[in-house]
Formats: C-alpha cells, sequence, structure tokens
C-alpha cells in the first residue's frame, strides 16, 4: 500500500508524507513454531484459473477455501476449476443484501467522482462475519493475484497470532501502491510498501474490525480508536504486476482515501495519536503537504530517464486528476469522514459480537443472506 517521502521541511507539529511507515510494525526473522490456519478467504474477481494459487496453498495447509466470487469469478467457475484439488471449497456469489450492518460512512456525501467502484471491502467484511460464526481462530486473507510460495512460512506467521491481531506476509513482487505513489517511484522518489490485506493473516478477534470503502480500506482495519494494532510481518509473497495508469480514473478515486490514511499513519510515525486527527487545521495542513508532494512529482517528471513519452503522458494525467480529486474534498470532510468512521466502528463490534457461533460455513452464510 501506499507510503509516500517527506517533501517539506515544516514545523514539527505539522503532519507530513513519509517515505514509509514500516517502522510501526514488529519484523519478526525467525519463528520456531508453527499452527494450524484455519481458512484462507479470497475476494475473487478475476476468472477461476486465478485461483490455482490459492488451490494449491489451501492443499498444503490441509484448510478450507473460501471464495467469495463477483465479476468473472463464479461460483460455478470455481468449483470447476478446483474440482480434484482434494480441497474443501466453499465458492459463493457476494450478495447485493445481506444482514451485515448499514455502515453510515458508505454514505457520506463526496464527489462522485471521488468513488470507488469496488466489492473488495464487502467481501472482505462477509469474510470476517463468518470467520468470527465458524469459530476460525487463525485466517489468511489472500487475494487472487497473489503468490505465497512457501506454506510453511504461513504456519509459522500464524504462530505469532498468539501475540500479535495481524500477521502480514512481505511483498517480494511487484509493489502494490496508490497511482500517485507508483508515480513517485517511477520518477525516483523513495517509496516504501505497507502490510495489506491482499496477504494478511488475523486473529478471529479482530473480526470486530472492518474494511471501509475507500481506498486503503486495510490501513484502516488495522486502525484502533487510538492507534494501530499489534502488527508484524513475517513470510514473502508476490504480486502479480499491474498497470497502475491503465485505468483513467484510478488515481482520483484512490485520492480520498490514500490522503485520509497517510495523515493518520503520519501521526502514528510521530508517537501521536489519532485524537489529533479530528481538528480541522490538522487537515489543512496535511493536505497541503499532499498537494505538494503530488506537485512535486508532476516537476520531476518532465526529467525522469528511461520513461517513454506515452507513459509520461499517461502519469501526467493520472498525477492531474489525482489533485484534482484532492480539491474536490476539504479538510471538514476529512473530519467529518473519520468521525462517521468511528461510529461505525463501535456498530460493527456491536453487531459481530451478537452473532451465533458454532455454526458450519454453510450455516452462517445462510444466516446472513437469507
Amino acid at each position: 500500500m501506499t507510503a509516500p517521502a517527506v517533501l517539506l521541511p515544516t514545523d514539527a507539529q505539522q503532519s507530513r508524507q513519509r517515505a514509509t511507515h514500516r517502522p510501526l510494525l514488529h519484523h519478526i526473522t525467525a519463528v520456531d513454531a508453527e499452527a494450524d490456519v484455519n481458512a484462507i478467504i479470497v475476494p475473487a474477481a478475476r476468472s477461476a484459473g486465478s485461483l490455482a494459487h490459492a488451490t494449491r496453498l489451501a492443499a498444503e495447509l490441509g484448510c478450507p477455501l473460501l471464495v467469495l466470487c463477483s465479476l468473472e469469478a463464479t461460483p460455478a467457475g470455481v468449483r470447476a476449476q478446483t474440482a480434484g484439488s482434494g480441497v474443501e471449497v466453499f465458492a459463493v456469489e457476494s450478495p447485493e443484501t445481506s444482514r451485515l450492518p448499514v455502515l453510515e460512512s458508505r454514505f457520506m456525501r463526496l464527489d462522485s467522482s471521488l468513488r470507488r467502484q469496488t466489492d473488495t471491502p464487502g467481501k472482505r467484511n462477509f469474510g470476517l462475519a463468518l470467520a468470527w460464526m465458524a469459530g476460525w481462530e487463525r485466517v489468511l486473507f489472500l487475494d487472487d493475484d497473489i503468490d505465497i510460495r512457501d506454506a510453511s512460512e504461513v504456519r509459522r506467521a500464524a504462530a505469532l497470532l498468539d501475540d500479535y491481531e495481524v500477521v502480514g506476509l512481505d511483498n517480494v513482487g511487484f509493489p502494490d501502491n496508490s497511482v500517485v505513489c507508483h508515480a513517485h517511484r517511477d520518477t525516483g522518489g523513495h517509496q516504501g510498501t505497507f502490510i495489506g490485506s491482499g496477504a494478511m493473516l488475523f486473529r478471529r478477534s479482530r473480526a470486530t474490525s472492518f474494511f471501509t470503502s475507500i481506498y486503503n480500506e486495510d490501513w484502516f482495519f488495522l486502525l484502533d480508536p487510538h492507534g494501530l494494532a499489534r502488527c508484524a510481518v513475517y513470510g514473502t509473497f508476490s504480486q502479480a504486476r499491474f498497470d497502475p495508469y491503465a485505468v483513467k480514473n484510478r488515481a482520483v478515486t484512490e485520492e480520498f482515501g490514500d490522503c485520509l490514511a497517510e495523515g493518520l499513519f503520519s501521526l502514528l510515525d510521530d508517537g501521536r495519536t489519532l485524537d489529533e486527527a479530528a481538528a480541522t487545521p490538522f487537515w489543512e495542513a496535511f493536505r497541503a503537504d499532499r498537494e505538494e508532494f503530488i506537485t512535486g512529482i508532476l516537476r520531476r517528471l518532465d526529467t525522469a530517464p528511461g520513461i517513454s513519452v506515452f507513459r509520461r503522458m499517461q502519469m501526467a494525467e493520472a498525477l492531474h486528476a489525482a489533485r484534482a480529486g484532492l480539491h474536490q474534498f476539504t479538510s471538514d470532510d476529512c473530519v467529518s469522514y473519520l468521525k462517521t468512521w468511528q461510529v461505525d466502528k463501535q456498530v460493527w463490534r456491536t453487531w459481530v459480537e451478537a452473532l451465533p457461533v458454532g455454526l458450519t460455513i454453510g450455516e452462517a452464510w445462510t444466516h446472513l443472506t437469507s
């Protein structure tokens, strides 16, 4: 996920963009113990063939594979793809209506161009609720464009859930950043990555948090009211390559979530609490930093080596769109969204803790969708 660099030498109390947030994580170099993974959950949108890596991993771990399907992924296609694998597969179509609570942050009045057209956060929330009801204590979220080669690393990472709420694997493949941060790297900036829900183990008790409908939803999942949950990094995965500039409106739909998440994590980087994000002046300062960050990338773009003319045009268009997106929400919008998100966190937690437990995955699905 995103993590841009410091550009402005402003007052120490002013928010800043950062090169990386990884010091916030506990980096584990060796683990002696192993633990079983109770399930792998995949929010699938690509064709069933993209599940080959997840199916192999589930077979090696000896755990069920839950596939929440939409777009090109269909339950029938998944069942055909995984037939004969020896894996217990539960493939369902992501429902349009369910018993999941209505979370008000989803309906914040933002400009329509800022809204993301993706159902992945909703699928992950379904996965959280199902894990809670089924009593799965150690669960792996895995995207359908991720490859984890070493199942034993996953077992060791699962053992760390005795001490951590979340354990993210480290991406050694194509970086998974926002469009703006890809452009920062591609024009010579130092650009880090963070853990994300594409390859993330979570403890069942973490199901009381939820995924927002804005970009960087996995960063929000990791946040408690005042700070970051106890998170570790162990093991590796490879993200499949994608073109961050191919979709014209991608940068603008990422901008609200990117700005909010970067601002919140900048506070944590400084050893401060999220309470300070409840003030409009904080966001006025941070949004000014964010605009200068994007403008700085645009300034470097004309002279950055090794970029074709067509690529420069794509990148410039994306960066101008991101900057325009930044102007389409206000500092007050940031404060309002975070207040609503905090309320939603309590609504979600109360709802999850009231769910029935000890169900089969089929019974849990029926409870949520009937």
